[in-house]
């Protein structure tokens, strides 16, 4: 009685996973694609010249447009941005709050960087020369940090206040009042700031793109080996 072979059965899911696996690749890549379109259309926003635009409660703000506001410091509620690093220099970037009416939210105007040293950050180091004023800057945002540990706000009662990358939500639990979704950075011209040399932040779009081309290789070089894998396969059989 001859022995009857059993079909081989094809194990499937390396390729499935293979498969899956090369599909995030590509949609990996195609973000990075993404976002270099978007610090792109950020630097040309950035470059382009303009006038200064007198904002009014409701107007729909560009990245880095350039806005005029009128209203008051609110003296004496100076909120530190921690960790920041300038030329290879630790320090903070200094926001300090704009009173543009009574029923109006807060706007947050970053004054520029000061160094983390001696007494360059106390209460009488950064009160405005004058308080009643007209400012002028660009549509910004706050840092971000990839991953925060802890709480951005360590002692909210201490001021001026240190904060570590903080989010609208923690500003404005800390000054008690709602406060616009951007940030004017002062332009370089303006009184009342210190060291400001505002540029687009983050990485390039040539890093994106490069970042891109890498996970496009690395699919392509997974699509490759399943399908050299599956045709020794064939030919084995």
């Amino acid at each position: 009685m001859t022995e009857t072979a059993k079909p081989r059965r094809s194990n499937v899911l390396p390729y499935v996973v293979g498969a899956g696996v090369t599909v995030l690749m590509l949609s990996a890549g195609f973000w990075q694609l993404e976002r270099a379109a978007e610090k792109r259309a950020e630097r040309e926003a950035f470059a382009a010249a303009g006038t200064h635009r007198l904002y009014a409660q409701g107007d729909t703000v560009l990245p880095y447009q350039p806005l005029e506001l009128r209203g008051t410091w609110l003296e004496g509620r100076d909120i530190l941005l921690d960790n920041i690093i300038v030329r290879s220099r630790v320090g903070h970037y200094v926001l300090t709050p704009l009173v543009t009416g009574s029923e109006e939210p807060l706007v947050l105007v970053n004054r520029g960087f000061v160094v983390a040293e001696g007494d360059s950050t106390t209460a009488e180091a950064l009160t405005p020369e004058t308080s009643v004023r007209r400012v002028r800057g660009r549509a910004g945002r706050l840092p971000r940090a990839g991953y925060r540990m802890g709480e951005a706000i360590l002692d909210p009662a201490a001021w001026p206040l240190k904060a570590l990358y903080p989010d609208y939500g923690d500003i404005e639990a800390a000054l008690g009042s709602s406060v616009l979704p951007f940030v004017l950075l002062l332009d370089a011209d303006e009184p009342n700031g210190f060291e400001r040399d505002w540029q687009p932040g983050g990485m390039t779009p040539a890093r994106h793109t490069g970042y891109a081309v890498q996970w496009f290789l690395m699919a392509l070089v997974l699509a490759g080996l399943m399908v050299w894998h599956a045709r020794k396969r064939s030919f084995d059989d």
